[in-house]
């Protein structure tokens, strides 16, 4: 039997996500669920593992009770998993670095 190893509670938050190289031209992503250190989401384009990924999480105002906050995130690609029934793959990514920019 197979532990888990997270050590960060996930949330499942839906949230806005752009992916560079990933998401261009279809629109973006939507998360399945975020953690301090990492997320996960669909996309129709594959990464290999390992791979270095720069993404953006949007925080809309019912969120943060406030202005919009956008989350410029630097991480990597730690799994990849085919989505029974889809032609998305789920991708687990670790968060690295972050930054954050607030949206008017």
């Amino acid at each position: 039997m197979a532990s888990d190893k997270r050590v960060h509670r996930r949330y499942s938050l839906k949230l806005p996500l752009t992916a560079k190289s990933l998401t261009q031209g279809s629109g973006g992503a939507e998360t399945s669920n975020v953690s301090a250190r990492g997320v996960f989401f669909l996309s129709s384009t594959k990464p290999e593992e390992g791979s270095p990924l720069e993404f953006s999480l949007t925080l809309s105002p019912e969120i943060t009770l406030t202005d919009q906050i956008v989350i410029r995130c630097k991480g990597r690609v730690v799994r990849v998993t085919q989505t029974p029934g889809s032609d998305k793959v789920g991708i687990a990514a670790a968060i690295e670095k972050y930054d954050f920019e607030t949206k008017q």
